[in-house]
């Protein structure tokens, strides 16, 4: 099957990396992120064809997992639909970019067969990193603190979960969904992750620490529901890795798991509280 698909044991599907492996990660991380920031600091058109081409990835590799009939048809619907959105997102036509994904869902319900309904999740999970990570970036004021904010928040949560819950261990944060994390793991990355958040806003001078570390752990928790959302989808299609596409991490699933869930749940409180004309704002300013 395409998407790099490598069938496991399911009592394993989360492997300790090896130390080449932890290098990979590094490496992979070293080039990655630098380019995720410098596309964030432009802005624009950059920035759309970034995420679009990260959505892309999502859902190339969301297909691979859920193998449904038609798989090309399936996958063609929900490349138009995805690149419609950031096109019509940058054109200043957010409401038929929201328009589009009910439409992809409606696509990949028709063309999918047995798993339309995987095929639905999975068209609504690509959109929502895209378009909720345009949405904050559209804040000219705030949008790039907002998006490094997020960075902060997703990325200091996935280093100390992974570092102290191997080096502390102890009870099983969801032994059955993803049998290697840890409850320390989880609070360290919730710590780190406040620790972080603060920290980006000191240097984007933004006030009340205290609101921006409550922000910090709710988005920290989002993070880690996303990871483990990942984990119990490859798991119950019995694979590794959603693909082989990022040396290290796995697949672009793999790497952005959580930075979906957190962008999406940011999306939503900034525009419930600055509208779409200052959702970053809303996110940041307490």
């Amino acid at each position: 099957m395409n998407g790099g698909k490598q069938s496991i044991p399911l009592t394993d599907t989360t492997s300790t990396p090896s130390s080449r492996n932890l290098w990979l990660r590094v490496a992979s991380a070293a080039v990655l992120a630098p380019l995720a920031i410098a596309a964030a600091w432009i802005g624009g058109w950059p920035f759309t064809v970034f995420w679009g081409i990260a959505a892309i990835a999502v859902w190339w590799e969301w297909i691979g997992l859920v193998e449904p009939s038609g798989r090309n048809v399936v996958l063609a619907t929900g490349v138009c639909a995805l690149m419609l959105q950031g096109i019509l997102f940058e054109t200043g036509q957010l409401s038929i970019a929201l328009m589009i994904v009910a439409l992809g869902v409606l696509a990949g319900i028709v063309t999918a067969g047995k798993r339309a309904a995987p095929a639905a999740i999975g068209v609504i999970y690509a959109s929502s990193l895209l378009l909720a990570a345009l949405i904050l970036r559209s804040d000219v004021a705030y949008g790039f603190a907002a998006i490094v904010f997020l960075f902060a928040i997703v990325w200091s949560t996935d280093v100390a979960a992974f570092f102290a819950g191997r080096a502390i261990g102890g009870p099983k944060l969801a032994p059955s969904v993803s049998p290697k994390k840890t409850w320390s793991g989880a609070v360290a990355g919730l710590l780190l992750a406040i620790a972080a958040a603060i920290g980006i806003a000191g240097l984007f001078s933004i006030g009340n620490p205290v609101m921006i570390g409550v922000v910090a752990a709710v988005l920290s928790v989002f993070s880690q529901l996303g990871d483990l959302f990942e984990s119990g989808l490859k798991r119950s299609f019995e694979v590794k890795d959603a693909s082989a596409l990022i040396p290290g991490h796995g697949g672009v699933m793999d790497r952005l798991d959580g930075f979906i869930f957190a962008v999406a749940a940011a999306a939503i409180i900034g525009v419930a509280r600055g509208g779409l004309d200052n959702p970053a704002a809303g996110l940041l300013i307490w």
